[in-house]
This record gives structure tokens, sequence and C-alpha cells, in this order.
């Protein structure tokens, strides 16, 4: 059994190190293969998520973003797994708008069942629990999703990610709803968004990986919501061979 406090625990101890590079005067930037930026509070987040882990849970494999993934060969075999982000929304703190987030999620035989994330400029969390998902400012905790309260027709939109495909898909939606309103987000910070009722669809086309999108879609799901890929339309399963994942959509409740 997971306990989600030993998660949220572990997500504002990285977030502690995380801030500590954040407010520094300058920190080191680096840019792997993939042509993404990673940080000096990546890899410290990410040191201290894999080993706080493994102590806890020494019998549940983890993929994590800035460590080494093991081979498909292995991972196939795997019943369980963490599925690990140390930053998401690495364009952002190095912007320092404080859009970015700490993300731990744990998936089985392919499915995402338990999620945090942890915005630590913001001090607010976003997690499951009793199949439910939760928002926590300070010690306040409210279950998911609140109340709508806008009357426009709002579509999340990345920040740091904008794309060609995104923009064709948001101009086909102004014409069925003239009262669209287009909310620019950074990092899982969307998802959450979703979650929360506080927008109503965030569609994405740009690549992104099983650790971008893992506790952020267990959040959605247990919210009510749902996260579709744009091709078949069923949920992203995880620890699948090619990590990346295609396009997707995610809404609160049945297509609009």
């Amino acid at each position: 059994m997971i306990n989600i406090e030993h998660l949220k625990e572990i997500c504002l101890k990285a977030g502690e190190l995380i801030l500590d590079v954040y407010h520094s005067e300058e920190f080191d930037i680096q840019i792997k293969e993939d042509k993404s930026p990673v940080t000096s509070a990546d890899l410290k987040a990410n040191a201290y998520i894999v080993k706080s882990l493994n102590e806890l849970y020494p019998d549940i494999p983890i993929l994590a973003e800035e460590s080494l993934a093991e081979p498909f060969e292995t991972r196939k075999n795997w019943k369980n797994c963490f599925i690990v982000d140390p930053i998401d929304g690495t364009k952002e703190f190095i912007k320092r708008n404080g859009e970015f987030t700490v993300n731990i999620a744990y998936a089985e035989l392919g499915e995402v069942l338990e999620g945090v994330i942890y915005a630590p400029v913001l001090k607010t969390f976003y997690f499951t629990q009793n199949s439910h998902a939760y928002k926590q400012v300070d010690e306040k905790i409210t279950k998911l999703p609140l109340t709508k309260e806008h009357s426009t027709f709002r579509v999340v939109s990345s920040r740091s990610h904008l794309c060609k495909e995104n923009e064709e898909y948001i101009d086909a939606l102004k014409k069925t709803h003239k009262n669209l309103e287009i909310v620019s987000k950074g990092s899982s910070l969307k998802f959450c968004m979703i979650a929360e009722g506080s927008a109503d669809l965030y569609p994405r086309f740009n690549p992104t990986m099983e650790w971008d999108t893992a506790a952020a879609q267990a959040i959605v799901e247990k919210a009510g919501g749902q996260v579709l890929t744009m091709d078949s339309q069923k949920p992203f399963r995880y620890n699948r061979e090619n990590l990346r994942n295609g396009g997707f959509v995610v809404r609160l409740g049945a297509e609009e």
C-alpha cells in the first residue's frame, strides 16, 4: 500500500532543495540530448526523491526523468513502479515565474493509480487519496473538482511549448465556442486547472514524456476527468517501451 503522506513529504523536501537553487543568484543550466534544459536543481531533487523512495519502498522500481532508464527488457517485467519528474516545467523554473512542480506517480500494470504534484513557489499540493483528488494550500484541503466559477469556455495552453497543431485545434474550437478564453500556464499546473474545474479543456500536440503526465493523469482522473490520446481516445498507459507520449486532450467530464 502506498502512503500518500510519504509522497507528499518527499515532494515537500524536494521542493525545499529546488527553492534553495531557485533563489540563488545563478545556477547551472545544461542542454540534454533531446534539446531540453536541465539544471542543478533538477539533479539535486531527482537524487533526493529516488533515494527517499528506495528507502521507503525498496521493492518498487523507479522511472525518473533524470535517472538512466532501465532497458525495456527489464522494465517489461515490472508489476508496478514510481514515475518521477523532479521538476516539471524546467523552462518555467529558469524563467523564475514559479510555474513548475514536483511530480511523483505510482502505477500498476501500466495504469497510473496515485499521484502527487507539489508547486514549491505556490506552496500548493494536488494529490490523490482514497479514490478522490484534492488540492491543499497550507493546511486547507479541498476535494476536487471545485465549483466552476467562470462563464467562458476556458482552454489551457502551454506557456513555453506552442505549436501550429495546437493553434489550429483552438481555432476550430472557436467556431463552436464563441465565448472561448485561452489561459496560459506552465508545467502540470495545466492539468491541475482541469482537475479543479478552473478550465475546461487542455489539448496538447507537442511531445511529452511519461513522467510529464503520470501524476497529473491520476489527479485528473480521480477528480472525474479524462486524459485521452488524440489518436485512440484512450487513457495513457505507463512504463511503455517508448516513453514518449503522443498528442492528448484533458477535460473534466464529458466532451464539450
